[in-house]
C-alpha cells in the first residue's frame, strides 16, 4: 500500500526583487499618506478665507459680515466684508484647522481598523493597494468641495485609506525582511511620511497656496492613484501571510477584530494604544500648530511662510524617523521611548516661551523638534508589530496605531478650542499642548522591553 505524501503547503521564498517591490510599494504608501496628512496644514487657512469671503463659511457658524458695519455710512460692501474677512478669519482659523484634521484623524482610525482586518483576512497587499487607491481618489474629489463642513467629511474619508496603509505596510515590510534588517526597515518606513510632507511643502514653495488657489493640492494629493493599481498587479504578497493561510484551518486563522480587545492581547493592545497616541498628540497638536502659526506672523509679507515651516519640520522629522529603528535597537525600546519624550518636551516648551515665527532661531529650532519628536515614527514600526502574533499583526498594529488617532482627535479638536479661546495665540496653546510628552514619559514605563525579540509566529 503506497503512503500519500502530504502536499507541501510552504509558499515559495521571495526573490530579492519581490523584496525590494514590498519594500518600494511600503514606502511609496507611506510617503504619499505625508502628503494627504500635511495638505490641510498648509491649505485649512486659505480654504477657510475662501470660505469666509463668499459667505458660506459665515452662514455655518452663524455670523454676519454687515455687525462690522463702521461708523462711516460711505464704506463700501467689499470694505465691509475684507474687515469681517479678517475677524473671523482670526478666530475661526484655529477651529478648521483643527476641524479637519479631527475628521482625518477620526477616519485614519476606522481606516486602521478595517484595513488592518482586511489585511489579516484577504491579503497584505490587497489591504495596501486599496489603501492607496482609497486615499487618492477621495483627495481628488475633495476638489470640488462647495462648503466647509462638504471638505471635512471628504477629509474623513480619504483618511480611512491613510489609516489602512499604516497596518497594511508595515505588516508586510516587516514579514518581507529578516529580522537583521528591520530596525533599518523600520526607520525607512517611518522616514517616508515626512518624505511626503517635504515634498508636500516643496511643491508649495514651487507654487504659492493662497485663498485664490488651493484646490489644486488636492488634485496633487489624487495622483498616487496609479500606485494603488500597480500594487495590486506586481507586488508579491507575505510570505507569512501566505504561510499562515497554508495551515489547516487557516482561511479562518485571521483573528476577528475584537480580539485584540479581549485577553490575553487586550493588555498589549491599550498599551500600544497609549505609546501610538501619544507621538500622534504630539505631532498633531502640538508641533503642526508650529506652520499656521508662522503663517498668521508672517503670511501677509511672506506667502511661503508656512511652507517653509512645513519643510524644516519634516526635513528634521525625515532623519528622526530614519534613525528612530536603529536608535531603538542600539539604546532599548523603552530608554528610547522615554528620552524622546523627554526631549521634547523640552524643546517644544522652549519654542513656544521664548521664541515667535519671524525669530532667526525659529527655524532651526523647528528643524530640531521635528528631527526629535519624529524619532518616534521609526520607534513605532519597529515595536508594534513585536507585541502581536501573525494572525493579529495587522489588526493589533492597527488598532495600536490608528486607535490612538481617535483620542489624538479630541485632543486636537481641543487644541484648536484652546487657541480660538486665547484670541488665536498659537503660542499660549502651545504651551499648555506640550504637556502630552510628560505623558509619554510615565506610560512607557508599563511597557514589555520588546528589545532583541523576534516576531512572535
Amino acid at each position: 500500500m503506497t503512503q500519500t505524501e502530504e502536499p507541501d503547503l510552504r509558499p515559495p521564498e521571495l526573490s530579492a526583487t519581490g523584496r525590494y517591490l514590498i519594500l518600494a510599494a511600503a514606502f511609496l504608501g507611506w510617503m504619499f499618506s505625508g502628503v494627504q496628512m500635511s495638505l490641510m496644514n498648509l491649505a485649512a487657512g486659505s480654504a477657510t478665507t475662501e470660505f469666509a469671503r463668499t459667505s458660506i463659511l459665515s452662514e455655518s457658524t452663524g455670523l454676519s459680515w454687515r455687525r462690522c458695519l463702521p461708523g462711516s455710512a460711505r464704506a463700501s460692501t467689499n470694505q465691509l466684508k475684507d474687515s469681517f474677512v479678517k475677524e473671523i478669519v482670526k478666530t475661526q482659523s484655529p477651529l478648521w484647522f483643527a476641524r479637519y484634521n479631527a475628521a482625518f484623524l477620526l477616519g485614519a482610525a476606522c481606516g486602521g481598523l478595517v484595513f488592518g482586518w482586511v489585511g489579516d483576512r484577504w491579503g497584505r497587499v490587497r489591504a495596501m493597494g486599496l489603501s492607496i487607491f482609497w486615499y487618492s481618489l477621495f483627495a481628488g474629489v475633495g476638489y470640488f468641495a462647495a462648503t466647509p463642513e462638504q471638505l471635512m467629511l471628504l477629509r474623513f474619508i480619504a483618511a480611512l485609506g491613510v489609516g489602512g496603509m499604516w497596518p497594511a505596510g508595515v505588516s508586510l515590510a516587516s514579514e518581507a525582511w529578516s529580522d537583521v534588517s528591520r530596525p533599518t526597515l523600520s526607520g525607512l518606513i517611518g522616514t517616508a511620511a515626512n518624505v511626503g510632507i517635504v515634498l508636500m511643502g516643496a511643491v508649495g514653495m514651487v507654487r504659492q497656496i493662497t485663498p485664490d488657489s488651493w484646490r489644486w493640492t488636492l488634485l496633487f494629493a489624487a495622483t498616487p492613484i496609479v500606485l494603488g493599481i500597480l500594487v495590486w498587479l506586481i507586488v508579491p504578497e507575505s510570505p507569512g501571510w501566505l504561510a499562515m493561510r497554508a495551515r489547516p484551518g487557516g482561511a479562518a486563522k485571521a483573528l476577528p477584530l475584537w480580539t485584540v480587545f479581549r485577553p490575553p492581547l487586550l493588555k498589549l493592545t491599550l498599551l500600544g494604544i497609549a505609546l501610538g497616541a501619544i507621538p500622534l498628540l504630539g505631532g498633531w497638536g502640538v508641533t503642526a500648530w508650529l506652520i499656521p502659526w508662522s503663517d498668521q506672523v508672517l503670511g501677509a509679507t511672506d506667502p511661503f511662510a508656512k511652507a517653509k515651516t512645513s519643510i524644516m519640520r519634516a526635513g528634521g522629522g525625515a532623519i528622526g524617523s530614519l534613525l528612530g529603528g536603529w536608535l531603538a535597537d542600539r539604546f532599548g525600546r523603552r530608554t528610547m521611548y522615554f528620552l524622546i519624550s523627554l526631549t521634547t518636551l523640552g524643546i517644544s516648551e522652549c519654542i513656544y516661551f521664548f521664541f515667535a515665527p519671524a525669530d532667526n532661531w525659529f527655524s532651526p529650532l523647528v528643524f530640531l523638534v521635528g528631527f526629535i519628536s519624529t524619532i518616534f515614527f521609526g520607534w513605532l514600526p519597529l515595536y508594534l508589530p513585536e507585541l502581536f502574533p501573525t494572525e493579529a499583526r495587522a489588526t493589533g498594529t492597527g488598532v495600536s496605531f490608528n486607535f490612538g488617532r481617535i483620542l489624538t482627535m479630541i485632543g486636537v479638536l481641543g487644541a484648536g478650542t484652546l487657541t480660538s479661546a486665547f484670541g488665536g495665540d498659537y503660542a499660549a496653546a502651545g504651551r499648555v499642548t506640550s504637556l502630552i510628552y510628560a505623558l509619554g514619559m510615565v506610560v512607557i514605563l508599563f511597557a514589555p522591553d520588546t528589545t532583541g525579540r523576534k516576531l512572535r509566529d
